[in-house]
């Protein structure tokens, strides 16, 4: 649905429906442009609802098709149609009634992907969030559950497979050249978790065996040929099931449990009861043609999906405010099962690293929000990382406040109490506090202000009272619609080391809680003071990141090198490094942007190098701790004014000095962390070549030649080795013979495999410079470039808006305007990849005054647009005001 303007839904005006849905009956008679859809609904009034009420369902592009009550013809005066919605008077005060309601809808048509579409030759349903609506008129709110038994009919030939949520009932032929399935999903759900698949897909099959001792016939459906591909998914799946039940107590529930793989999916995958359905890049993988982050994020997301059986779907939301309530705990959820399969302090690492890219540049825009916002205009915008990665490290401050055993006790609870219902982030919360006496009144405030706290402390430490005081300061910047803040409860992980590295336990600390070495800042000032410090401590705040937020913490090298070098948490470790990088970074980009040399500071370099050559840390760690901060993360913390061709060209500089004192280091890891034997995504395996790639990035600087990189491009075995050499040769060397041989050797093995072809986009819309806007150009007419496959789209033109900050951001402003006639070309077809994209843009303020203007510019050019999409208008307008 099109429109210049949506109506904005206020979290104080919900209020539950007049009518409560008792069970939903629908047959589908599948057509790729005719399809004919049946909804057979039992309603009966709400007890206390107004007798007068009419029943308003929900619809969005549909056409009324045939309405019966009780198996009769609806007089017409009772009811008013349009596209939008389905308005029924004069309904019986009391008793159920039943509605059936017929809609003609076009699947081949459907290019926002939402609702039952049409693509490749499967039908698919997409409903989260109010896709629903867009198949039959309907209570589209995810506080109406019901059971559902679907039937589906469809072309035999043509659609052999038909799959709905819950159990197989049956089916059977159905006249000349046409078949029928029955489903039925005996446990009530909303309909933003119906789904339907039907098509020609080729499977994979395994079975489970839960801790009561029940038999679960898993699949896996994906296209012919790509069954040996799907086998890692199936893996994870099963390790998902296991660890849930081990951890969480969580037992499946259903005697089938099904995963369908799609090429054209505007998400990474949903959750439906049953039958999840999976972006294609998700589900497959093999050494070839998955890289190891590939691997990892098939991991990570068959379990989401898989635990979201429990978190959103057993129990869910009561409304679309409450959305990190399934969100954010199953982010929560996922991470920490990557964490018990691979290496917890690398996981960690990897998760701060994408808070800090993605959730406090939108906590520090004009796109801000609380993890539970209180209004939108349009609830696909709100998929955000607060709502998920802030909302999952959200949960985590609860399990740190709790501990452990206590934090469980509040999850049993939860899935005691809840069980079946449609909840709230309150009850979510009181589950918690009823299991630990605690009062979490004032913790809930990370729930409900928005933006990125500050913390500003300094340590003082008194010799001859062997004390030392630690004064700790919050303050919680303003955000669109929030300006008067409170002071929030932030727990934060502290340790104290004496000189030689040793850990200084404290007698006593006073002037603030102090539990299990979680210091609790609950006022705007405090100071904590510990007793019994025979010595000058090194202090470590905010160890494994346990709280959220930004930290100013005046630390001398000499004390962060210490830290990097003894620390017993590793992430707090990564961090000190972290901490030695970004004032030479930061220091790097005003002097390139003065331009004056950039010198990079040796006791940075010297704590990294050790790090990089120490063999008793993990190499993932070690590969982690050689990543520098990224440009994005260094226009964060520079904060305004920001030049994107400074900023590369000073991180350039740092990465030359450090190559060029730890060559014969990388040298050395790029002949020594190799993996001998057949390729394994196994973490340990990973790890090693993730350290071997890093030194290989670095040698490109030291040498300042493609030779090197075009040997391992020649020799890699495995698509982890074989994409890092491209992106070396690309990104150095773009112009180089090397670099333009092995983007053709690469196009002409995979151009069979859209999956490794969006990977072939990618890498060249990420070559840094302003050349690069020519170049995307020219890839928009390649042959290949599928404008209808949002995979495609995100490959190209997301990767260039996001992750190029000189292309994109190039000093005339052309990529801006390239940005917004994309946009607006994508809009037409598909308001959710394109309101995607566009947030981008939300950190223009931040650019210096030219390049600010040039974007602001381009975003006007957008909002004065006729026939915007809500989502869009939604985006742009919030984007400008901010």
């Amino acid at each position: 649905m099109r429109t210049d303007t949506g109506q904005v839904i206020n979290l104080a005006d919900y209020r539950p429906t007049d009518f409560v849905l008792e069970r939903v009956d629908l047959t589908f008679e599948l057509d790729p442009t005719e399809t004919k859809v049946e909804s057979r609904l039992i309603f009966h009034r709400r007890e206390g609802a107004d007798t007068k009420a009419p029943l308003i369902l929900d619809g969005d592009e549909l056409a009324l098709s045939g309405l019966l009550f009780d198996q009769s013809d609806m007089p017409a005066n009772q009811y008013t149609a349009t596209p939008e919605s389905l308005t029924i008077r004069d309904l019986p005060e009391t008793g159920p009634f039943e509605l059936t309601i017929t809609t003609i809808i076009n699947p081949e048509a459907n290019t926002q992907l939402m609702g039952l579409y049409r693509t490749g030759g499967i039908y698919c349903t997409q409903c989260e969030a109010e896709g629903f609506r867009r198949i039959t008129y309907f209570l589209d709110r995810p506080d109406v559950l019901a059971p559902y038994t679907v039937n589906i009919i469809a072309d035999k030939a043509a659609n052999p497979l038909l799959l709905s949520n819950g159990n197989f009932l049956g089916g059977a032929g159905y006249g000349e050249g046409k078949h029928f399935a029955a489903w039925f999903d005996p446990h009530p759900k909303p309909s933003y978790l119906f789904a339907l698949v039907a098509g020609d897909l080729g499977v994979i099959e395994d079975s489970f065996t839960t801790m009561s001792g029940r038999d679960v016939a898993l699949k896996i459906y994906v296209e012919h040929g790509k069954e040996p591909r799907a086998g890692y998914a199936m893996d994870a799946l099963k390790r998902s099931m296991a660890w849930d039940e081990e951890t969480f107590g969580r037992e499946y529930d259903l005697d089938i449990f099904m995963v369908v793989a799609v090429s054209d999916f505007n998400m990474g995958a949903m959750e439906n009861k049953g039958l999840n359905v999976f972006n294609d890049k998700y589900v497959l993988a093999d050494p070839e043609t998955a890289t190891d982050a590939d691997y990892a994020n098939i991991e990570a997301i068959i379990a989401h999906e898989y635990f979201h059986n429990w978190t959103g779907n057993r129990i869910t939301c009561r409304d679309w405010f409450q959305l990190c309530l399934k969100e954010g705990l199953t982010v929560y959820r996922d991470h920490e099962f990557s964490a018990d399969q691979r290496s917890r302090p690398v996981k960690r690492i990897a998760e701060v690293r994408h808070l800090k890219s993605e959730q406090f540049p939108e906590d520090g825009g004009p796109l801000a929000h609380p993890v539970r916002p209180t209004t939108y205009r349009e609830i696909n915008n709100f998929y955000t990382t607060t709502v998920y990665e802030k909302g999952s490290e959200v949960t985590r401050m609860i399990a740190t406040l709790l501990g452990k055993e206590t934090f469980k006790k509040g999850m049993d609870l939860y899935f005691d109490r809840h069980d079946g219902q449609a909840v709230t982030i309150e009850d979510f919360v009181r589950c918690f506090e009823d299991a630990s006496g605690r009062d979490l009144a004032q913790f809930s405030l990370w729930y409900h202000q928005a933006g990125t706290p500050l913390v500003t402390a300094s340590g003082t430490y008194d010799a001859a009272g062997k004390t030392f005081s630690l004064a700790l300061e919050q303050m919680i910047p303003s955000t669109p619609g929030q300006s008067d803040k409170k002071a929030m409860h932030i727990p934060l992980s502290v340790a104290l080391f004496a000189e030689d590295g040793s850990a200084l336990q404290p007698v006593s600390v006073t002037g603030a809680e102090y539990t299990g070495n979680v210091l609790h800042l609950t006022q705007r000032t405090q100071t904590a003071v510990f007793d019994g410090i025979a010595s000058r401590p090194v202090v470590s705040i905010n160890r494994s990141f346990s709280a959220p937020v930004n930290l100013h913490f005046d630390q001398t090298p000499a004390d962060l090198a210490l830290l990097a070098r003894h620390e017993t948490d590793h992430f707090a470790r990564w961090q000190a490094l972290t901490d030695l990088a970004l004032p030479t970074l930061l220091g790097a980009a005003r002097d390139a942007g003065a331009g004056k040399t950039v010198v990079a500071e040796r006791t940075f370099i010297d704590a990294l190098l050790a790090a990089a050559s120490d063999e008793t840390l993990e190499p993932a760690f070690r590969a982690q701790a050689l990543a520098l901060p990224s440009e994005a993360d260094i226009a964060r913390e520079l904060g305004s004014n920001n030049d994107p061709d400074a900023i590369h060209a000073g991180r350039q500089a740092v990465m030359q000095q450090v190559a060029a004192a730890g060559k014969e280091i990388f040298a050395a890891l790029l002949e020594t962390m190799t993996t001998p034997g057949a390729f394994s995504p196994d973490a340990k395996s990973a790890g090693r070549r993730a350290l071997r790639n890093a030194a290989l990035g670095y040698l490109s600087h030291a040498e300042n030649a493609p030779v090197r990189a075009k040997t391992a491009f020649d020799a890699a075995n495995n698509m982890t080795d074989l994409m890092q050499a491209l992106t070396v040769l690309a990104h150095r060397f773009p112009d180089s013979n090397e670099a333009t041989e092995a983007l053709a050797t690469f196009l002409a093995r995979y151009s069979e495999n859209p999956l490794v072809v969006d990977k072939w986009f990618s890498v060249q819309a990420t070559i840094p410079g302003a050349a690069t806007l020519d170049r995307v150009l020219a890839l928009l007419d390649n042959p290949l470039f599928k404008r209808t496959n949002p995979n495609r789209v995100r490959a190209l033109v997301g990767t260039f808006a996001f992750a190029n900050p000189t292309g994109f951001g190039r000093a005339d402003g052309e990529g801006y305007r390239f940005l917004a006639r994309e946009i607006l070309d994508i809009d037409g077809r598909n308001p959710q990849l394109a309101a995607r994209i566009l947030t981008s843009m939300r950190s223009w303020r931040s650019l210096e005054p030219i390049r600010a203007e040039h974007a602001r510019k381009a975003l006007a050019e957008i909002e004065r647009t006729a026939g915007l999409s809500t989502d869009v208008r939604d985006i742009v307008e919030r984007t400008l005001k901010g």
